[in-house]
């Protein structure tokens, strides 16, 4: 089973834990405002290649990886389901951890043969890194064009499958970055026993360059960049929302 690439890095320091080995995958419905990957988009770019090849450039500095393992992120990794079965399967056969970083778009609760086929690929996986746009549907689909109705859902059924789920959140100045959106983000998530870790991260504007070299209109040109500082002041009220609803649950 080949996979459509988009490309591949050596040394990955976010995406997961300890250095991973990541693999992009071409391909990916959502259109959010700020994805600075938008050469990624295509479903029919990127070169085809199979899983043995991945597995082999792994294992060429596989000590440098004593504390990582594979991340595959895009694009969407989920429009690629049967390759990231094959891939994964693979590697936990070489003793890898494995890591999915996805936004959810794909998950597709209707659709029972591919839900099998997640069922399995989730046996095979260590984390998912799950990254919620926004927690309001509406100003979801304004930032990224898509609902996120089976986002959600996708991590409920992480949370059943007890994958190990580690959430990511930009907060975009006027877009993310409301307080009650935050807590409402918290309060979702803080029902999930599988939540590893959170991210909040600063929104960042580096995409800009590649818009031009790519002819594409960047939409957020005119929102700053935000701080870590301020990035991490915010993240209280998603904290804030965990707390109560774990302090609900426990009642």
């Amino acid at each position: 089973m080949k996979g459509r690439i988009h490309s591949l890095e050596s040394f990955g320091t976010v995406d997961g834990p300890g250095v991973r080995y990541v693999v992009f995958v071409q391909g990916c419905p959502m259109r959010c405002a700020y994805c600075h990957n938008p050469d990624t988009w295509n479903m029919n770019a990127g070169e085809e290649m199979e899983p043995a090849y991945i597995i082999e450039q792994f294992n060429r500095n596989r000590g440098f990886y004593k504390d990582g393992g594979i991340t595959v992120t895009g694009g969407e990794p989920l429009m690629q389901v049967d390759f990231l079965l094959d891939l994964f399967t693979q590697a936990k056969a070489d003793n890898i951890h494995t890591c999915i970083d996805s936004s959810g778009i794909a998950f597709n609760p209707d659709n029972a043969e591919w839900m099998k086929k997640l069922d399995k690929l989730m046996e095979v996986t260590d984390l998912v890194m799950l990254d919620i746009k926004h927690i309001d549907p509406e100003k979801h689909k304004e930032l990224t064009a898509q609902p996120n109705t089976n986002i959600l859902k996708f991590a409920a059924y992480l949370n059943e499958k007890n994958v190990d789920m580690w959430i990511r959140h930009v907060v975009v100045p006027t877009i993310t970055d409301d307080p009650k959106y935050l807590f409402d983000l918290g309060y979702f998530i803080g029902q999930f026993h599988n939540l590893k870790a959170l991210d909040v991260l600063p929104y960042h504007d580096m995409g800009k360059v590649k818009y031009e070299n790519l002819g594409m209109e960047y939409k957020l040109k005119d929102i700053e960049p935000m701080s870590k500082e301020k990035a991490t002041e915010l993240k209280a009220h998603v904290l804030e929302g965990i707390r109560k609803r774990r302090a609900e649950m426990e009642q």
